[in-house]
């Protein structure tokens, strides 16, 4: 969600924070700010809306200073506005947060009773003024900050900068991740690595309730209990390339073109050219009686998709939550039962917070994610990465691809150590997902195509995308791309619940999209298309050849993909989804990259 940087340097701070402030910009902001020390004095920066304004008003009024703190704001307590906007400044303390202090009132409360009245909106006030009331008491800069963490409730990355004091910054986390940068003579703080790239590569990442007190030496890292902890620093390879466009006009545009290669990457780290499956030993389906699919969003119709794998592949019973209602409903857990846990950053708070829940009640957790130093990595019994590369577009395309090809092969893992299937089926389904890079780039030559049909769709108020079997959660997925983007209303539903309430809306103004691959169920997603038809609605078919023709005329559209293993045809059929999303938006002028009000990495609750 939001993003931090920090800076003790040997050069001017204020260039450095914006240029890593740029590369968080994916994580989705409304504001932005930055703060240094220079001479002693603590001075800041801040301006509403995209970082070319914060720039702009740094070239009128220069912020100098080697040591800094910078952080782009998603709102969460008050409106996009400069007051509400960060670093928080009360006195000699400037900080800057990601995450909610729950508490925050009480604490508001208690301040104004002692004279410290809050300007802002915000709860991240709230911390900048208990902090500068302890030093008033007399405190020292780390004694304030040690005493303003114990007071806080909710979820937390937080980073402190003191004036008078060049040489000293303090981090801390709780529930939202930090990590922290070690240059030569030189320190660094970062919501992740990826703002820290140009820097170093040398990363240490905190740990839940860690707080650090860093400066051009290195960092001295307390744990909760405010004892020294020995936390290991790692090499982090971040390929620039893969954070940049490229040629491409947006961020969206090179990664669904990407699809090819990573999916290969994947298929190329987990199997074997002799058709066999080259999963992790641990993962190990033998005793395991059902497995719980766990995540947020896009991930979470991953895992829809592969509830229909894990059941029709392997025999395997297989829940679905979403993970910000999980624990809250008490889910009954196996302990003979593995819970799975996917998300793109490894980061996601309610997917995090329901991993904790379920850890201690199943025999074992396993992540499915694209970072693979997250917290939600480190907090499984085994993580398995899914070879996307860096994903910049909020919206995203080929991490979910890359997360279906996982839970694909963790299927057929299951499979093959419950004797549902034999090695040649299994080196047949494992030749039919290495077709699947091929495939895609036939799809990807449908862009042309489908961004004229995307110029009509941009004058739809509402869509709906319809599916059966795995395609269904496909059509949710899709909807859900076109709503991200666009800004326009799309819902995605089975094809057999269309007469069930959704036929109401059909009418010659709203598309119906259908994803129909020619498979067993073709012929009744058809005689479904066929009801929207009657009452004039406007069919855009998505199939192979053969399901084109069987499906006859009347329809308003029809994009003609290559044929697919049926089992494997929500992968492939992700590519004109995202592709019919992504025109649209171009269409209708939106921002691709970075849609209104949404974040990539949603770090809190």
């Amino acid at each position: 969600m939001c993003g931090i940087v920090g800076v003790l340097g040997n050069h001017e701070a204020a260039p450095l924070l914006v240029e890593a402030l740029k590369r968080l910009e994916y994580r989705g902001y409304d504001s932005a700010g930055i703060a240094t020390v220079h001479k002693g004095q603590l001075d800041r920066r801040r301006a509403v809306g995209k970082l070319v304004n914060l720039s702009d008003l740094l070239v009128h009024e220069p912020l100098a200073g080697k040591a800094g703190i910078g952080h782009t704001r998603w709102a969460t307590h008050g409106a996009a506005t400069v007051v509400n906007a960060h670093p928080h400044k009360a006195g000699a303390v400037a900080v800057v947060h990601n995450g909610i202090i729950e508490n925050y009132r009480d604490l508001r409360s208690e301040l104004a009773a002692d004279g410290y009245a809050q300007e802002s909106e915000t709860d991240t006030e709230t911390i900048a003024l208990l902090a500068r009331r302890e030093i008033d008491r007399g405190a020292s800069p780390v004694e304030a900050a040690r005493a303003t963490l114990k007071r806080l409730h909710g979820a937390f990355a937080l980073c402190f900068l003191f004036d008078g004091q060049e040489d000293l910054m303090i981090a801390a986390r709780k529930g939202s991740p930090l990590a922290i940068g070690h240059g030569v003579g030189e320190m660094f703080v970062g919501s992740d690595a990826i703002a820290l790239a140009p820097m170093t590569d040398r990363i240490t990442y905190l740990e839940e309730g860690d707080w650090a007190v860093i400066t051009r030496q290195g960092a001295q890292i307390f744990d909760a209990e405010d004892r020294l902890a020995n936390r290991a620093e790692t090499r982090v390879q971040m390929d620039s390339a893969r954070i940049e466009k490229a040629g491409y006009k947006h961020f969206m545009a090179k990664e669904i073109a990407e699809q090819p290669v990573v999916i290969a990457d994947a298929l190329k780290h987990y199997t074997s050219s002799k058709g066999t499956l080259e999963l992790p030993q641990e993962l190990d389906f033998h005793d395991i009686d059902r497995v719980t699919l766990v995540a947020c969003g896009t991930a979470s119709y991953a895992c829809h998709v592969a509830k229909y794998w894990f059941e029709q592949i392997a025999g395997l019973p297989a829940d679905i939550d979403i993970a910000s209602e999980f624990r809250y409903r008490d889910p009954v857990l196996s302990p003979a039962s593995m819970a799975v846990f996917v998300s793109q950053s490894g980061e996601t708070a309610d997917t995090l917070a329901a991993l904790r829940y379920a850890r201690e009640q199943v025999a074992r957790v396993v992540s499915v994610i694209n970072v693979p130093t997250s917290s939600i990595a480190r907090e499984s019994d085994l993580a398995l990465p899914i070879m996307a590369g860096v994903e910049v577009g909020v919206a995203s395309t080929k991490a979910f691809t890359c997360q279906l090809v996982t839970l694909a092969l963790m299927a057929l893992k299951a499979a093959q150590d419950r004797g549902q299937i034999d090695p040649a089926t299994l080196k047949q389904r494992l030749d039919d997902l290495r077709a699947l890079p091929g495939l895609m780039n036939v799809a990807l030559a449908l862009s042309d195509p489908i961004a004229r049909i995307a110029k009509d769709l941009a004058k739809a108020q509402d869509v709906l995308f319809l599916g059966r079997g795995p395609m269904f959660p496909l059509a949710l997925e899709g909807a859900l791309k076109l709503k991200e983007i666009s800004y326009i209303h799309a819902e995605g539903y089975a094809s057999g619940e269309l007469k069930h309430g959704p036929i109401a809306l059909i009418d010659a103004q709203v598309p119906v999209i259908v994803l129909a691959p020619k498979d067993a169920l073709f012929d009744k997603t058809v005689s479904n298309m066929q009801e929207v038809m009657a009452r004039n609605g406007k069919v855009l078919l998505l199939s192979d050849a053969e399901g084109i023709e069987a499906a006859g005329t009347g329809t308003w559209k029809t994009l003609t993909l290559p044929a697919v293993a049926p089992l494997w045809a929500p992968i492939l059929y992700a590519i004109p989804a995202q592709l019919l999303a992504y025109h649209t938006a171009i269409a209708k002028g939106t921002d691709v990259d970075q849609p209104r009000n949404l974040a990539k990495s949603v770090t809190v609750e």
